[in-house]
């Protein structure tokens, strides 16, 4: 978007223009900085806790009158399916009860005084205060409940905050940071600034700015924290290459609780979710089996206008992410892998749902984020070798296991090197409060509301001498 004055939002679907939005300039973003930096420093004009839990009460009770809407409009710019969008409006909803709730236990603690000498006659503890002005810098494929989870935080803690959306899904954030401004927020609360990526990055790492909340590519994300100004604190929020291992009973589990979960984390919004299931660590004497069920799934899946009741995955966010996955499946094949469903474009905007079995452990689609609806299964010879290969990866997220032997479950949760690991259960699963970010390129730092909330304050210790 380098010099350009507007931003196109089209539909990934049809590539039809949806709406045309100028570009904030560097003046307005250095304006919106000086601004909030005002709102921080001024305590006086602090939002009581009381007045925040109004405004979240009542951005919620907008929310939840506007749900559908909302939903069309995220399937429409970001191309997630209907059914899936509205799940996301659901949970964004339920993001403001949660910062609500939250608010209610963000206390400091007692320090223990009186243990000697030296501190006899005091009482200690800390106050939790708002960090200052945070910046953030959001993601394309959950434009609504990125937003509450970036913006809502920062708000309920009482941090003004700037947020920058993603190019391609910017309605939903003036949507969100408009209800926050209807329920009452003062405008220098919050603010939508869509800028192009120099002014992004300058606005990411101007000394005016606290904390940076990042949700993006790992590239991105570590080249902005080594330009942060002193001081400012962050977290990083990338992908990876979401590994699962099957254990060698996981075929007597019900295909209802083994295929279909983890054809949902595999093709869920066309696998354009950050921990995607993407590799499958099978052995060897069930693997094709495996796969063979897992790509009649995935053709039994309907791909289509996201807008559509009956689409279970839609389009890529643009033809060039077509393009890529394109490439990399066609690398892995080359290699001699087996492509036992999809493996090619439908359309200019569209990727059939693939299943792979046994590409190269060098390949693209092992070894990078493939943020596009592809599942890789892999045959092993024993689990020790599944987990090493599981590991072998410069991303950290969310893994899992399938078995029905808590002892083999407990022996891979100990040894993968994951964040999170889920047992009997995808990749992907999330709720909004438990701890979310990755280990090595995958992120630094924990995202979940509560977390935010919790990231978004520092302590303020008080020691009180008195001779009483």
């Amino acid at each position: 978007m380098a010099g350009e004055t507007t931003n196109r939002v089209s539909e990934p679907w049809d590539l039809s223009l949806i709406r045309e939005l100028p570009l904030d300039n560097w003046q307005a973003v250095d304006k919106a900085l000086d601004s909030a930096r005002r709102a921080a420093d001024n305590y006086d004009s602090r939002l009581s806790v009381e007045e925040r839990l109004g405004i979240l009460r009542q951005a919620r009770d907008i929310m939840s009158g506007r749900a559908e809407e909302l939903a069309i409009q995220a399937a429409r710019e970001g191309g997630k399916p209907l059914v899936d969008s509205r799940v996301e409006v659901t949970r964004a909803i339920n993001g403001f009860d949660i910062a609500i709730n939250t608010l209610g236990s963000l206390t400091g603690e007692t320090i223990p005084m009186e243990l000697n000498p030296a501190s006899m006659g005091r009482t200690a503890w800390t106050l939790p205060e708002p960090i200052g002005v945070v910046v953030a810098i959001s993601a394309f494929n959950h434009p609504v409940n990125l937003i509450v989870h970036q913006a809502v935080p920062a708000v309920a803690v009482g941090c003004p905050v700037i947020v920058k959306p993603a190019d391609g899904t910017p309605l939903s954030a003036y949507s969100v940071v408009e209800i926050l401004h209807e329920a009452g927020l003062p405008p220098e609360w919050c603010r939508v600034q869509l800028t192009d990526i120099p002014d992004a990055q300058k606005l990411a790492t101007d000394p005016r700015v606290d904390y940076l909340s990042f949700i993006g590519s790992h590239r991105v994300g570590w080249m902005l924290r080594s330009k942060l100004a002193p001081g400012t604190r962050l977290a990083l929020e990338h992908g990876g290459t979401a590994p699962v291992i099957l254990s060698d009973d996981a075929m007597q589990i019900p295909g209802e609780r083994l295929i279909a979960p983890l054809a949902k984390g595999a093709f869920y919004h066309s696998g354009q979710v950050c921990v995607s299931v993407q590799r499958i660590y099978a052995p060897q004497k069930i693997a094709a089996d495996f796969a063979e069920q897992l790509a009649d799934h995935a053709q039994g899946l309907t791909v289509g206008d996201p807008t559509l009741e009956q689409t279970d995955c839609g389009p890529l966010i643009r033809p060039g992410e077509v393009d890529r996955v394109e490439q990399w499946v066609g690398e892995a094949v080359r290699a001699g892998d087996s492509v036992l469903c999809g493996g090619e474009r439908i359309s200019d905007t569209c990727y059939a749902p693939t299943v792979l079995l046994d590409p190269p452990d060098d390949a693209l689609v092992t070894r990078e984020e493939i943020f596009g609806p592809v599942a890789c299964v892999y045959s092993y010879d024993s689990v020790d070798n599944a987990i090493a290969r599981a590991n072998d990866s410069p991303y950290a997220f969310q893994a899992s296991v399938f078995t029905k032997d808590i002892d083999r479950a407990m022996y891979c949760v100990k040894r993968l090197n994951a964040s999170a690991v889920m047992v009997n259960d995808h990749t992907a699963f999330r709720v909004d409060w438990m701890p979310f970010g990755g280990r090595r390129i995958s992120g630094l730092g924990v995202g979940g509301i509560n977390y935010a909330m919790r990231d978004m304050c520092q302590d303020k210790l008080v020691v009180v001498k008195s001779e009483g």
